[in-house]
């Protein structure tokens, strides 16, 4: 056997003990495609662990199958078989921290549970040197999504929210527009969704049923308080309408939606938020809602107003678009209003278009100056293997996840709020403070 071939067939760690006297010698070579601590040679696979795979993680792993699938989590049994049966060589836990603190070989870690276990699940992860890509809203609360961007930073670590539109070829040609002065000066931004579809603006129910011998309900539950189980109610999928768990209909998609203007117009912190909406209650989001965020001058780019739509309201529409064409795609839409145009395209920022049509034939298009990427979990592994931020690293994701959940506070409070980002702080509002840092239950932290 010749000497590369043995090469090849080392592990990765007895590679690193063998070279450790040696690598100083190399030093041309970038040290990603040496490895070390925290750093997977772009030649090897990683090994990947999940967090909630019965639903929407079924499809971040499938993102990330040339990759080792070493660990698979789920509170329920029965939700997860597939996924399960799917890869029988990955070890089964129902509990993310036993998983986490026995299996010392994951690389990095998929989180894809509902939104009240992100952040606590992630941030376990980080804090072991494990790279992960969450789910969208980044966590429940405004707090844990600023503890999680300064987590990441600290431990070094390659993230992704899974906002996959901002891998997409869309948000890119929006900026690019943008930039090129398509539409002018952007100074109202529209964004709207179909959701919700699932139930919100009710009470809870006084029912109560069996736990399913699959489902672990008191890990479900996790950091949240703890309430008896009831039929179809919450889990696996309506758990999105009920503030202890989701963050309604702009927490599910104003990161997907939101997120071109949010690029586009580098928005960061708004100013100040309102909200008007149906009835509010302490247990669920209302049925439907329209979020005003106001944004100062950036640059020199001008102050612009974000409002946003759910529960089946729509801005109006633009007089530019012609007859019978729709607006967005069917889960929603933005539209940039600028001092010289409009600019619309659909969910996730696909297929964006100057109206109307004649004006979007007559542009000439500006050169694609921004890095393209092949997919969204192809980002994330090549940001775990070369230390190269991935798109929607939690230093671009965290600040869009807190602009995004402010609109929430904004919902429960039923007040205009001027927003002190750096601080966190409502400063019109003190009480507003107990939506912006939640409590954990007994057992759980961040």
């Amino acid at each position: 056997m010749n000497t590369s071939n043995r090469t090849r067939k080392l592990s990765r760690r007895k590679f690193l003990a063998s070279t450790a006297g040696t690598a100083a010698a190399f030093t041309i070579v970038p040290r990603y495609v040496l490895g070390g601590p925290g750093r997977t040679p772009p030649s090897e696979k990683l090994n990947i662990a999940a967090i909630g795979v019965g639903g929407r993680g079924a499809g971040d792993l499938a993102g990330v199958e040339t990759e080792n699938i070493i660990a698979l989590c789920d509170v329920d049994d029965a939700r997860a078989s597939e996924t399960f049966d799917k890869y029988p060589q990955a070890k089964k836990y129902r509990d993310f921290r036993v998983m986490l603190d026995k299996e010392k070989n994951i690389d990095a870690v998929i989180v894809a549970t509902p939104d009240h276990v992100h952040a606590v699940a992630a941030m376990m992860a980080m804090k072991m040197g494990k790279h992960v890509y969450c789910e969208k809203p980044l966590t429940h609360s405004i707090y844990e999504a600023r503890m999680l961007t300064e987590a990441a930073r600290k431990y070094k670590v390659a993230t992704q929210m899974g906002n996959q539109g901002r891998s997409g070829e869309g948000i890119r040609l929006i900026r690019e527009w943008i930039q090129d002065g398509a539409i002018g000066d952007v100074r109202e931004v529209h964004a709207w969704t179909n959701r919700p579809i699932w139930p919100q603006g009710m009470d809870r129910p006084e029912e109560t049923s069996a736990v399913p011998a699959t489902l672990d309900w008191d890990l479900w539950i996790g950091p949240a308080p703890y309430r008896p189980y009831v039929d179809d109610v919450y889990c696996p999928f309506k758990w999105r309408g009920w503030w202890d768990f989701g963050t309604g209909a702009l927490g599910d998609m104003a990161c997907h939606i939101i997120d071109p203007a949010f690029y586009a117009l580098d928005l960061g912190q708004p100013t100040s938020v309102r909200a008007i909406s149906t009835s509010v209650n302490s247990e669920t989001a209302p049925k439907a809602s329209i979020v005003e965020y106001e944004f100062g001058a950036r640059g020199k780019m001008p102050p612009v107003k974000l409002t946003w739509y759910d529960g089946e309201l729509r801005p109006t529409t633009p007089q530019e678009l012609e007859p019978g064409r729709r607006m967005g795609s069917d889960n929603g839409g933005t539209l940039f209003v600028g001092d010289k145009g409009k600019l619309m395209c659909g969910c996730y920022g696909k297929s964006p278009r100057l109206i109307p049509e004649t004006k979007m034939q007559a542009y000439q298009r500006p050169p694609k100056t921004i890095p393209r990427v092949e997919g969204h979990h192809k980002d994330w592994v090549r940001a775990c293997k070369t230390g190269e931020p991935a798109c929607s690293n939690f230093d671009y994701a965290g600040p869009l996840t807190e602009m995004v959940l402010l609109g929430n506070v904004a919902i429960r409070t039923g007040r205009k709020l001027h927003w002190d980002g750096p601080n966190m702080k409502v400063t019109n509002l003190p009480e507003a403070d107990e939506y912006i840092r939640r409590e954990y239950r007994q057992g759980w932290s961040l």
